[in-house]
């Protein structure tokens, strides 16, 4: 999916984990490159679903059991040396922590005059330290992990926060001690103004008939001139 924001400039989320794992992306530009790919492809797509039918493969556990011997054969037929043989991989420098991060669903969310942030229906509080306060008006990243828990990040720094529900129910007897959620009802109260004047203007749009109605009844009336009288 591409991420879009003013402070990203459409990249994906694949290309954001290769850019930060120092990984470049070399694109099959050229016909020959394209042409491999697409072999690549029929190869998964095509000739490998006919060898496990060949084979009387009928569930994972004996695909997973068989596919080492394909690969070797398959190589042995179709792969080529390469000119270099050197191994220029890298060895990993990340921790598993700091992958488990890079790994995640990341969209950029700026920060408002009131340390609060909105991502999917939720308003996030930032904690009001003096670096948070800095941060009012620029970008931060919102990482979301595989197993439902987020974070929030800036610069390779967690900033704590707590969290509120846009859509739970207020309680008018509930004690809030917390100052800054005044400010955020009231951009919650904006927000419904909002829609629901939105909502107004499309049930405006929804009551008045359409040109293809309209047509429709003239026809009607033209064809029987009694509809006339009975209006």
């Amino acid at each position: 999916m591409i991420q879009k924001s003013s402070q990203d400039s459409k990249i994906t989320q694949f290309g954001r984990i290769l850019n930060e794992l120092k990984i470049d992306i070399i694109f099959a530009n050229s016909p020959q490159a394209k042409g491999r790919v697409e072999c690549a492809n029929r190869t998964l797509q095509d000739r490998l679903i006919k060898e496990m039918r060949l084979e009387g493969i009928s569930s994972i556990a004996k695909a997973n059991a068989w596919l080492p011997c394909f690969i070797e054969q398959f190589n042995q037929k179709f792969a080529m040396s390469a000119r270099n043989s050197k191994n220029l991989h890298r060895p990993l420098t990340e921790s598993d922590a700091e992958l488990e991060d890079i790994f995640t669903w990341q969209e950029p969310r700026k920060v408002t005059e009131n340390l609060t942030i909105t991502y999917d229906k939720y308003i996030y509080l930032l904690e009001p330290t003096e670096l948070n306060h800095k941060l009012v008006g620029q970008y931060i990243s919102f990482l979301e992990h595989p197993d439902g828990t987020v974070a929030i990040m800036n610069k390779g720094r967690k900033i704590n926060y707590s969290v509120f529900n846009i859509l739970a129910g207020l309680q008018q007897n509930e004690v809030v001690e917390n100052k800054r959620l005044v400010s955020v009802l009231a951009h919650i109260q904006q927000q419904h103004e909002e829609l629901e004047k939105q909502n107004k203007r499309s049930r405006f749009r929804k009551s008045m008939p359409s040109r293809k109605a309209q047509k429709a009844v003239i026809e009607q009336r033209n064809l029987n001139p009694m509809l006339d009288s009975c209006s």
